[in-house]
């Protein structure tokens, strides 16, 4: 048994300075085991683990006479430091390994809730990542295209990003050069990966984006979320992922971890793919040999819908009226100004 460390209160009674872990005495309790905090005349909580290694641990205080008179104790650590700040006990132990952790009161769907957490969870819960602020590739302006369908799209703030809503033929973020898509991207939340890879559309959706120079897929969670699965086998969605990258190796799945960091790969990806298409030499002699290499034979980019250019025209002190089809020469003026000839192939046919 480790040594007992005591420490004198200011009323001169002893107080012992451990951390002890024993058995709950009652066999119906979700929460098998009981922990006690020497702070404030002993702390008592039930918790459904023995450390917080994998996940934060929910804590149930309870009071201190619930503590058995003859514990079946699991752990028994002497304590380094055992302090309040704020809403967190922050709680110290002398040893090498898992030797800090804190207890967190919070509110959680309205109730007051208290979790076990330590730096491993909560890095895990709330990873400490600072995007960069950097320009992607360098480039001092790139324009993404979010498909017209896409919801709660990306926004892209504080970045050098001009983004304009059209349909895209496959993904929800592409890019273009010279007037074809060279690279799109398709956002997929944990559920939506799941739902449409048993439901059949996700390998369509990878055969479409297959067709594409570059095209990726980021997923808003992590790899690991997978096995935590409750209504469908993880196995299987495993092996259905894993065989989905075998047969098209060129569209990757990018576990993101969260929103933000998928966000943010999603930029820096069409970044790379749109310095790629333009500034390689290989790429260039492509463009130039028709029908010769990917970024010949990829799909032309979404041209522009009625409701952006009457916009733009607006902006632009040009007389459009408030409905219907714009005029010939109004649509010449965007193409003259967005990008000349090849761009005029995608003006609307009129009457």
């Amino acid at each position: 048994m480790l040594p007992r460390r005591t420490r004198t209160l200011r009323s001169g009674r002893l107080l012992a300075v451990e951390f002890l872990i024993v058995r709950n005495p009652d066999p119906g309790s979700r929460l098998p085991y009981l922990i006690r905090l020497p702070l404030a005349g002993g702390l008592v909580f039930r918790t459904a683990g023995t450390w917080p290694r994998t996940k934060a641990l929910y804590c149930h205080p309870a009071p201190v006479d619930e503590w058995p008179g003859e514990p079946e104790v699991i752990e028994r650590v002497p304590v380094r430091s055992c302090v309040r700040r704020g809403a967190a006990i922050d709680l110290v132990l002398e040893r090498a390994r898992e030797n800090r952790s804190q207890i967190v009161y919070t509110t959680a769907r309205g109730r007051e809730m208290v979790f076990w957490q330590s730096p491993r969870t909560r890095k895990q819960a709330r990873p400490d990542v600072r995007t960069p602020t950097a320009r992607a590739a360098g480039l001092a302006d790139l324009q993404i295209i979010v498909d017209a369908r896409e919801q709660y799209a990306y926004r892209f703030a504080d970045k050098k990003v001009s983004v304009v809503r059209r349909a895209l033929p496959c993904g929800d973020y592409g890019t273009a050069v010279d007037g074809r898509l060279v690279a799109a991207v398709e956002r997929k939340s944990l559920p939506d990966l799941v739902s449409s890879l048993i439901g059949g559309t996700l390998r369509y959706a990878l055969g479409e984006l297959a067709a594409l120079p570059r095209a990726a897929v980021a997923v808003e969670d992590r790899y690991s979320q997978l096995f935590k699965l409750d209504r469908v086998r993880p196995s299987m969605v495993a092996d259905g992922l894993a065989e989905l990258q075998v047969r098209w190796p060129n569209v990757a799945i990018v576990f993101c971890e969260t929103r933000p960091l998928a966000e943010e790969y999603v930029y820096r990806y069409l970044a790379a793919a749109y310095t790629w298409a333009t500034t390689e030499s290989a790429a260039l002699e492509r463009l130039r040999a028709p029908m010769i290499g990917e970024l010949t034979s990829a799909p032309d980019a979404p041209g522009p819908s009625t409701a952006e250019v009457r916009a733009w025209a607006k902006r632009a002190g040009l007389p459009v009226a408030a409905g219907g089809r714009l005029r010939p020469e109004v649509w010449v003026a965007w193409h003259d100004v967005h990008g000349g000839s090849e761009a005029r192939a995608a003006t609307p046919a009129t009457d």
